[in-house]
């Protein structure tokens, strides 16, 4: 497919070879206006918001993923296909299933558990697990452990529904060991998979399932600031 994209109008050159990439638009222009030097705007079809600048001089784009597995499955498939970007980073929230967890905590998913059938596309005679990038996740680590920010590392759920009809249903994934829920990183994850690229799912948690503990919206917005530091340490580890 030519470029621009029916979803993206930057043209070529116009995204960094690694993108921090949240669910919220509004949350990709906050980290740009407060975290990078010079940034661009290079991408706002349908609101669905993206930069590029500078972060300590290396370069770093950040674009908007939107909801859902659909919504990431088009949004990181034309950035590795089309766009030439080597590495995304999902920065977004969870809602723990571990009780462990606690909110403002950070997660990283090592694997994506899912109940969607995007896999399906690929045809293939088994079960695909879904796992980050080592060389991410191993990165990831280790700017967590420079920056001195705790990471909880394991399996994240990646649900289709938000509003679930049995919503009794998450609890079985408790019992497989499964730190957190959330809506993305299964199929980010088998994008980067079938382009050869590399993927990793960073997450805050901003709610905790089966009690009332939550983040509210503004604070999802602007005050993951941990997580956004480890990530960007993740940059000059090169």
């Amino acid at each position: 497919m030519p470029i621009p994209t029916p979803h993206i109008t930057a043209k070529a050159g116009d995204y960094a070879k690694t993108v921090l990439m949240p669910g919220d638009p509004l949350r990709a222009k906050f980290i740009a206006e407060n975290y990078l030097e010079n940034p661009v705007k290079v991408n706002g079809v349908r609101g669905m918001l993206g930069y590029t600048g500078t972060y300590n001089g290396k370069p770093v784009s950040v674009q908007g993923s939107g909801m859902g597995v659909p919504s990431i499955g088009i949004y990181s498939y034309e950035l590795f296909n089309f766009y030439e970007v080597d590495n995304i980073i999902r920065i977004g929230s969870a809602g723990a299933l571990d009780l462990n967890l606690e909110l403002g905590d950070i997660v990283l998913g090592m694997g994506a558990c899912t109940d969607s059938d995007y896999a399906k596309q690929y045809h293939l005679p088994g079960t695909y697990a879904p796992i980050a990038s080592y060389e991410l996740l191993r990165k990831a680590q280790g700017a967590a452990d420079l920056v001195g920010k705790p990471v909880t590392v394991g399996n994240v759920l990646t649900t289709d529904l938000f509003y679930a009809d049995a919503s009794e249903t998450l609890k079985y994934w408790v019992k497989m060991g499964v730190l957190a829920v959330e809506m993305e990183a299964a199929g980010l994850y088998m994008n980067a998979a079938r382009a050869g690229k590399n993927a990793l799912c960073m997450c805050t948690i901003s709610d905790i399932c089966f009690t009332d503990q939550a983040m509210s919206a503004k604070d999802r917005e602007k005050s993951l600031t941990d997580m956004m530091e480890v990530a960007l340490t993740m940059l000059l580890m090169d």
